[in-house]
């Protein structure tokens, strides 16, 4: 399975490079509303929040928008198919699901934009 990890041995300084580039690559500008990526305070410093690939989200889909890629196990909204409704943004644990003013629903997809763009290399795409 295709993952988005947090290497636990560097450390976040919370710059937001990963949300920048996240927001700006699917959709076109910098909010972190709009990031599946999310940078939160923990203890004195900051902890990236990823998408955990737990299919949850599809469990609770009731139009079967969320579907799991056979080759990579990254869990995929079909944007066509996406009714905007919020259940899988309501059980994310990760609370990284991405509900834009209009539009359909997005996740993370773990395509690795985000670990390049991270200045302290904590990011890293794996396969698990």
């Amino acid at each position: 399975m295709k993952k988005l990890t947090v290497n636990k041995s560097a450390e976040c300084m919370a710059c937001l490079e990963c949300v920048r580039a996240c927001s700006t690559a699917f959709y076109k500008t910098f909010d972190p509303d709009l990031s599946a990526i999310q940078v939160v305070a923990k203890g004195s410093g900051a902890k990236p929040m990823t998408c955990i690939q737990c299919g949850k989200c599809v469990k609770v889909c009731e139009a079967g928008a969320i579907t799991q890629n056979p080759k990579t196990g990254v869990y995929m909204i079909n944007k066509k198919l996406c009714t905007s409704c919020g259940k899988c943004v309501e059980v994310c644990p990760m609370k990284v699901m991405v509900q834009p003013a209009e539009g359909p629903t997005s996740k993370c997809i773990a395509c690795g934009i985000c670990a390049k763009a991270c200045p302290m290399g904590i990011l890293e795409i794996v396969e698990k």
